[in-house]
């Protein structure tokens, strides 16, 4: 049988990985500042992660949430301390898409309404209704999930004030805009959009898949605009590789039994995989490191002439090229040996491991200031 060829794959297997660092099957050496789109939150094979994880297929892998598991609990209790949530509920899931497909569902059964606002150039995964909430023309949703949605532009208060109707469920937003390119609502806006949610009766969403778990210097990106959204959903980072999606859900939503169900979801190495990941982040102080050495990338990018335009926070960083050097994403991987991402051929993104040291941050600097010379 043929895997079904969907992903333009790099001619490199990776092999080995620790901390910033991959080898290949040739041996070669590689540093990755992608973290398989912001996935590697504390580094490749952090050894506390990997001895947790071994402790506990020693004892029991996986179960439904047919019983309790205590890990779950636990879980639940550091991620509200360390995210600044302990108010809120966690519904645990598989990935990014499934934690945004339950936040579309749970606005719709809170509100009895159906129509969703989402922004262009978003994207938020790849189940049914999370593609239809996508502003994507090379993703075309089979069929919208119910869900009448409206693209409105970021950053625009009179648009959104038009599309904010009686009928609508639920406002989605991203923290930071990861596939489109780094784009960073203002926090002014945030506020705007929290405030007129509230006075609407309709839900907002904060899509912090790519954007939290502490990437860019504080836990979650709308943090920085200080407003408390009714649903939030995180992946990523969450698990380190481990595939986890969460949804916090705020504390005036209840639950009924059946409102919302996962096979997988918060299994004993998922629960294990995520407290790993923030007492490692807690021990090491993972979310200040994001926040330092992410002013330090910027401050270095600014003084290189050729880059048109950077955003981000933290660890989330976009750079524009000019169109002629679009080929620096690739000349960084094939000459220099280093991992970036893209959102199109000029744009390149930014999303490193959290421990990312400073000598790792030079390295990529003197690379890029050699292709832009």
């Amino acid at each position: 049988m043929k895997l079904f060829d969907v992903y333009q794959l790099f001619d490199i297997t990776p092999v080995k990985a620790q901390g910033s660092w991959l080898w290949d099957s040739k041996g070669e050496k590689y540093l990755d500042l992608y973290g398989g789109h912001a996935v590697i939150c504390i580094g490749h094979s952090h050894p506390h992660y990997v001895s947790r994880l071994t402790e506990q297929l020693n004892k029991i892998a996986f179960y439904s949430n047919s019983v309790q598991n205590d890990l779950q609990v636990e879980f639940a209790e550091k991620l509200g301390k360390i995210s600044g949530y302990p108010d809120y509920q966690l519904f645990l899931c598989n990935s990014g898409a499934e934690a945004n497909e339950n936040a579309l569902k749970l606005a719709s059964f809170v509100t009895g309404r159906k129509k969703v606002i989402a922004f262009k150039k978003a994207f938020h995964g790849r189940t049914s209704g999370a593609v239809a909430a996508t502003d994507n023309p090379k993703i075309v949703a089979p069929f919208n999930a119910n869900h009448d949605i409206a693209f409105v532009p970021m950053n625009d208060e009179d648009v959104l004030s038009q599309a904010l109707t009686k009928d609508v469920a639920a406002v989605i937003i991203e923290g930071i805009q990861g596939v489109g390119g780094i784009q960073v609502p203002e926090d002014s806006f945030l506020q705007f959009l929290s405030k007129k949610c509230a006075e609407n009766g309709s839900l907002l969403i904060l899509d912090e898949i790519q954007s939290g778990y502490g990437r860019t210097g504080k836990f979650f990106a709308h943090q920085y605009a200080s407003i408390r959204p009714h649903l939030i959903t995180t992946a990523k980072g969450m698990g380190n590789g481990f595939p986890i999606g969460g949804l916090f859900i705020h504390p005036d939503i209840k639950p009924w039994s059946g409102m919302l169900g996962t096979t997988f979801g918060g299994n004993y190495l998922a629960s294990i995989a995520g407290l790993a990941v923030l007492e490692v982040m807690e021990k090491e102080s993972l979310i200040k490191n994001a926040e330092v050495l992410g002013d330090y990338l910027m401050n270095g990018l600014k003084q290189l002439s050729k880059i048109t335009a950077l955003r981000g926070r933290g660890l989330m960083i976009g750079i524009d090229l000019p169109e002629s050097l679009k080929n620096v994403r690739n000349d960084l991987l094939h000459k220099h040996h280093i991992f970036t991402g893209e959102a199109k051929p000029n744009t390149i993104r930014l999303l490193p491991s959290l421990a990312m040291k400073r000598e790792e941050a030079d390295i990529f600097l003197s690379a890029l200031k050699q292709e832009l010379q």
